[in-house]
This record gives C-alpha cells, sequence and structure tokens, in this order.
C-alpha cells in the first residue's frame, strides 16, 4: 500500500500542470439593462454567448479589492472584433455551484477525476497491477534493445498516433458514443503514454552523447526557469474549463478569437517550443534533444491538424479568424491584421491565467518529487502483469 501511495502521489503531481490550467465554464451575459449610462452593445448577428464588446456593469457594483478581477473578469474592448468566436477566460465565481454527484458541478468534477486518476494509477502506474511497466518493457528490451533514443523515437511516434489520432475521431467518435464518452476514450490512452514518456524522459534526460552542461551557470538556469515558466502561459483557452476536460461537461469544439489568441493562433505550439528551448538548454544530450524535437513536431503537426478540425466544425467563421491571426507569435499583430484593444490586460488578468501561473510555479518545485518518482519507476523493473490478467486468460 505504501507503493501505491508513492505511485498515486507522484501522478499527482505531474497532473499538476494540467491542474494549472484551471478555469471555469463562461457566465451568462451579464443584464444589459443594469446601467443606463453604459454604451449601447453593438449587436452582431454572429455574437456567441461569451463574446462581448464592452462591459456594461454598473461602476458602482465593482468593488475597489483589486482581487476582485480575478473572481469576476473584467471585459475589454471588442469593437475591433468580428464577434464570431468566443471570449476566453471570462469567469465569474458567482456562477460556480458545488452541485450534487451526478449534476455539472465540482462535487462531479472531482469525482470524475479522482476516479479516472484511480483507473490510471492501477491499470497503468501501479506494476503489481498496472500495464506500464509491461509497456516501457516491451519498448525498451524487445523493439530498441536497450537504446532509450530508440525507445523516446517510439513514444514520439506512438503518443502523436494515438492522441491525435483519436482527436482527428472525435466526430465519428462522439456520433457513435456520445462526447462525454468519447472524451474519456481519448483521455485515457493520452494520459498513460503521457506519463510513461515523461517518466522515461525525466529518468534519460542526460543519457547519450553530452553536448555541453551549462545547468549550474546561474543566469542560464534563472532563464530557462523564465522561459519555462512563461511557456506556461501558452495554453490553448480550450483546457481552461476543466469541466469539459472531465467530460462534467459536454466537451466543445471551441472557437476563441481573444486571449493569447490574437498573440498565436496555436498558443500550445509556441509554449511546447519554448519549454523544450528551456529544458534542452539545461541538459544538453542528444536524447533530451531528440525528445524535444519529437515533441516540438508532434505540435507543429497539430497546429495543420487544428486548423483542419476547427474549419471542419465552424467553416467560414474560423477561415475569417484565420485571417485576422497567426502561428508566428505577434506576426498578424505587426501586419495589422489584429489589433489589440486598448484594454486587452484584461483579457490576460483572468483567473485561469492566473492560477497558471501559481501551478507552474508549483510544478517547479515539485520536480525532486518527479524525480524521485521516475527514479522509482526505473529501479522498479518489470512485475509482469497486471490486474486484469484474470480476464485476458479467460479468453485465452
Amino acid at each position: 500500500m505504501a507503493h501505491l501511495t508513492a505511485w498515486f502521489l507522484f501522478v499527482l503531481s505531474l497532473a499538476a500542470q494540467e491542474v494549472a490550467s484551471f478555469h471555469l465554464p463562461n457566465p451568462t451575459p451579464r443584464n444589459l439593462a443594469s446601467s443606463a449610462a453604459a454604451p449601447a452593445p453593438i449587436v452582431h448577428p454572429h455574437r456567441t454567448l461569451s463574446s462581448h464588446l464592452y462591459s456594461t456593469e454598473d461602476p458602482s457594483s465593482i468593488s475597489n479589492n483589486p482581487l476582485s478581477i480575478l473572481t469576476k473578469s473584467q471585459l475589454s474592448n471588442r469593437e475591433n472584433d468580428l464577434m464570431i468566436g468566443e471570449d476566453s477566460g471570462v469567469y465569474n465565481f458567482d456562477n460556480e455551484k458545488w452541485g450534487a454527484l451526478g449534476e455539472a458541478g465540482w462535487v462531479t468534477f472531482f469525482a470524475a477525476v479522482a476516479t479516472i486518476l484511480t483507473a490510471v494509477a492501477v491499470l497503468w502506474i501501479y506494476p503489481p497491477t498496472g500495464y506500464g511497466d509491461d509497456f516501457v518493457y516491451f519498448l525498451e528490451t524487445d523493439l530498441a534493445h536497450g537504446n532509450p533514443h530508440i525507445v523516446t523515437l517510439l513514444f514520439g511516434i506512438i503518443f502523436p498516433i494515438v492522441h491525435s489520432g483519436l482527436a482527428s475521431l472525435r466526430p465519428y467518435g462522439e456520433q457513435l458514443v456520445g462526447a462525454r464518452t468519447w472524451r474519456v476514450i481519448f483521455a485515457f490512452p493520452s494520459l498513460c503514454l503521457a506519463y510513461s514518456w515523461i517518466v522515461y524522459f525525466i529518468s534519460h534526460a542526460h543519457a547519450g552523447i553530452q553536448f555541453y552542461d551549462i545547468s549550474q551557470i546561474g543566469w542560464v538556469h534563472a532563464l530557462a526557469w523564465l522561459t519555462n515558466f512563461a511557456s506556461f502561459l501558452f495554453l490553448y483557452p480550450s483546457v481552461y474549463n476543466l469541466k469539459e476536460v472531465a467530460a462534467v461537461e459536454k466537451p466543445k469544439t471551441h472557437l476563441w478569437e481573444t486571449g493569447v489568441i490574437r498573440i498565436t493562433r496555436h498558443p500550445q505550439y509556441v509554449g511546447q517550443v519554448m519549454w523544450s528551448a528551456a529544458h534542452l538548454a539545461m541538459v544538453g544530450t542528444s536524447f533530451t534533444a531528440l525528445t524535444m524535437v519529437l515533441l516540438v513536431g508532434h505540435h507543429a503537426f497539430a497546429c495543420w491538424n487544428g486548423d483542419r478540425r476547427l474549419e471542419a466544425e465552424h467553416g467560414e467563421n474560423f477561415l475569417k479568424i484565420k485571417e485576422k491571426t497567426s502561428v508566428i507569435p505577434f506576426q498578424a499583430i505587426w501586419e495589422g491584421r489584429q489589433v489589440l484593444p486598448d484594454d486587452y490586460w484584461k483579457e490576460l488578468v483572468r483567473a485561469p491565467i492566473v492560477l497558471i501561473a501559481v501551478g507552474s510555479i508549483g510544478a517547479y518545485f515539485a520536480h525532486p518529487y518527479m524525480q524521485a518518482g521516475a527514479a522509482l519507476a526505473k529501479n522498479s523493473g518489470l512485475n509482469a502483469g497486471g490486474i486484469l490478467d484474470p480476464i485476458f486468460l479467460e479468453f485465452n
């Protein structure tokens, strides 16, 4: 049991970066009649429920507490927007409910997260019951013959096929089993493979040829840390809504128009490039270089695949937003295709982004526990088979 507890805590520490992308659902539109002095909103035929031009709140209702912006987002001036995409990261604490188990509230969310993490821990992570060690042993021994470069290459092939493949099959899968069930089918193998790849990377980061080692230089470490920290602010806004991520609410293919999307249409790709550059700067080995190339390559493919899926879902509306955005950060801005509102800061100082920042700092301090967990996984070796063996044997 002590070992199972250690494995479970390790899962939670690895999940910290996902939990850092905390957000609650976009609120319903505010009462536009709440202030007679407020400017009249511009009505657009394609306007979505979570898209706004101006905040129409009564100024007297706005708290003087500067932290109140985290409990109720302030809305930016969107008069230059197309108003066909959603406003990312909008949050109102007053709209949140714990709810009963089975309802779309936070009780159900935490129950769903506990269930999926327990399933991952029992079926994949914990060697006596899970099959993660069997999978890694198969890659390392039977296919790679002990070469860690080949193992990470195999991970870099298998993970994108499973992750992006299931994402691409989403329209068909949702028709067969529903959006929530398909989210679970998509998430479970992705979490398992991501866990195994992360653990293997931590355990073998210094393997192969050592090109350089400048990790002990203070300013290099500081620059790498700042780059790594900033990379987590480049998350695709859909991960803000954890209730959708956990399938408590029906998952949707959102079309975003504000926030980080103004800077880059594919923030997760930019963030991955930054994260990979920071880690490669600290660990200059051939193994780390190959792993970083594979990660960036997968996210580069996801740029094309993501655009394809958004166009299939939103059609002409996506093409219009695509014209006003860019993959390369700030390109659409310097070319004049994207105009940042004067109060753009309101789209950035929102609860999910602040909590991402806090979670990123927490993930940094959790690194020793991640390294300890990776060492535990490596030293535990192979514990052949798992909890489902009796079922497999019965079929045989």
